[in-house]
């Protein structure tokens, strides 16, 4: 027994310095390992010849991706739209005069929102030929065939609309398909031959003041330029003296240039149309203002299926700000509403028998507290259906029920709006936007041309047409058009009514240079798809 004993205890030693061994062979180990990398992490860093110690870059941390993932699946449906318009000339009296075209295209200032930033006295005389004037604004695409949502004053005048999309260096011509002047909005159109990313549209009512929002657009020309805010307020009026404008208002920034662009919530969603901005200094002061979604979705289905936009009046005027006097409507005798001030001749409320005076308070059994109270549900009313008011008179409450009309007829000077789609923003047709005559020999001879055996001479160029964008001049004279000989104008016109849009053209062109030498040119392009 004893002779065991021993042995166990002999066995029990030598299991305590085996273990032993490994935890201080494990410790060595880790003292080895943490040299190296010690080391190595020394090494990344190292020291300059001065002593300094050398900097590295460190690993990239990933933070909330909720921005960078709305502006990365948004972006491509947000394109930049440049516009050329025809305007008197200006002289040096032009603001941002420095010989550079403006790039800042109607975004608003507190004394006029939709005023162009360039209102200079003109120093030109009263014949002067007019002059292109370039501008900038933004779009957002809608429907993959190439539709797409703008502000009206982006394209309002403008003889020529390109269109550029994200990644892509092409410029496509569009064409207006419908504006409407009392909510700032235009729809445009292009042929981009594929079909496009489109933008997800929201609903306007959920949002909330103090959401998060992103504003896209192209401020100052700075293309796919991305900014962040919250909604500041919501349905803000009497701001750019447009009938229809809940505004929703934002401090993400928006500048010259961002006009038609999205402003989108958290969810990736379009919830209004970028359309103005509050300032004294013609830049961002943190007050900017989108049209909400849901106005935008309406007039835009108007305009795709109709061409123009058609709401409902009854035909009263009356002044917002009386809507919260209190003391007005206690003399009045009315507990709530707004107060008419004036009812059109003819009108259906004339015909109902509201009067001057009279404060309306109910709409459909709906209390009235404000003008788009009674304005919105009116304008969505179809044409010849009834709507029932309650109003005040003398202290002294009335019902009618009055027949809506279309306000178009009722306010014509005031809507202003197109029966149809636009051809302003089309390329002249045959003459690309040349103005051109016969080569006489009184011509040759006046402008110092050499003797020809035919061709026309062209007088003039518009600006921002497609004889200007590939490089004709005022004295040009086309010789051939796609090697065809060209004597006299009938000619010109015979070849010119062969072309269709997409193909090729090469002029054959005469110029006289400065030091009257006379160079043979050619000028070539593919044919604008708008003629």
């Amino acid at each position: 027994m004893g002779v065991q004993i021993r042995e166990l205890v002999d066995w029990v030693r030598r299991r305590k310095i085996f273990a032993l061994l490994l935890v201080l062979i494990t410790l060595s180990a880790g003292i080895m390992i943490g040299t190296v990398v010690s080391g190595r992490v020394q090494a990344t860093h190292g020291q300059g010849p001065n002593g300094a110690t050398l900097l590295s870059v460190p690993d990239p941390v990933q933070l909330s991706g909720t921005f960078s993932g709305i502006a990365t699946k948004l972006a491509p449906a947000v394109v930049n739209i440049n516009t050329t318009s025809m305007v008197p000339a200006r002289g040096k009296g032009r603001r941002g005069g420095d010989g550079d075209d403006d790039d800042d295209q109607g975004d608003d200032n507190s004394e006029d929102f939709f005023h162009h930033f360039f209102d200079g006295q003109s120093n030109a005389g009263p014949n002067a030929a007019p002059e292109a004037e370039r501008s900038l604004g933004s779009g957002v695409v809608v429907d993959e065939k190439g539709y797409i949502l703008t502000n009206n004053h982006v394209v309002d005048g403008a003889s020529k609309i390109q269109v550029a999309l994200a990644g892509d260096q092409t410029f496509y011509n569009a064409k207006v398909i419908g504006v409407d002047k009392e909510t700032d909005l235009a729809v445009i159109k292009i042929d981009a031959g594929r079909s496009l990313t489109t933008a997800k549209l929201g609903n306007s009512d959920g949002t909330q003041v103090g959401d998060w929002v992103l504003a896209f657009g192209s401020p100052f020309g700075l293309n796919a330029t991305v900014t962040a805010g919250i909604i500041s307020a919501k349905d803000r009026n009497n701001i750019s003296g447009q009938q229809f404008e809940p505004f929703i208002q934002t401090d993400a920034a928006i500048n010259p240039g961002n006009s038609g662009g999205p402003l989108v919530n958290m969810a990736g969603e379009v919830i209004g149309i970028n359309t103005a901005i509050y300032t004294g200094s013609r830049g961002f002061e943190g007050v900017g203002f989108a049209l909400p979604s849901n106005t935008a979705i309406s007039v835009y289905n108007d305009l795709v299926t109709k061409g123009k936009v058609t709401r409902g009046s009854i035909g009263i005027v009356f002044q917002e700000d009386h809507g919260n006097n209190a003391i007005m409507l206690k003399e009045l005798g009315a507990p709530y509403g707004i107060q008419v001030e004036a009812v059109e001749s003819g009108s259906p409320a004339e015909k109902a028998g509201l009067q001057a005076g009279d404060v309306i308070s109910d709409l459909n059994g709906r209390p009235i507290h404000a003008g788009n109270d009674l304005v919105n549900p009116v304008a969505a009313t179809p044409i010849g259906n009834k709507v029932h008011l309650r109003y005040y008179r003398s202290g002294k409450p009335h019902e009618a029920d009055v027949t809506v009309a279309d306000r178009t007829k009722i306010f014509p000077k005031q809507t202003g709006n197109d029966t149809g789609p636009s051809s302003g923003a089309e390329p002249a047709p045959s003459h690309f936007g040349m103005h051109t005559e016969d080569l006489t020999p009184e011509l040759e001879r006046k402008l110092g041309i050499p003797k020809l055996t035919g061709g026309i001479i062209v007088m003039d160029v518009e600006p921002g047409s497609f004889g200007e964008d590939i490089g004709f001049t005022r004295g040009d004279v086309i010789t051939e058009v796609n090697r065809a000989p060209v004597t006299d104008s009938t000619d010109y016109r015979k070849e010119i009514a062969k072309l269709k849009p997409g193909q090729d053209v090469l002029f054959r062109v005469v110029r006289r240079t400065d030091s009257d030498q006379a160079l043979t040119i050619y000028l070539a392009g593919a044919v604008p798809s708008e003629q």
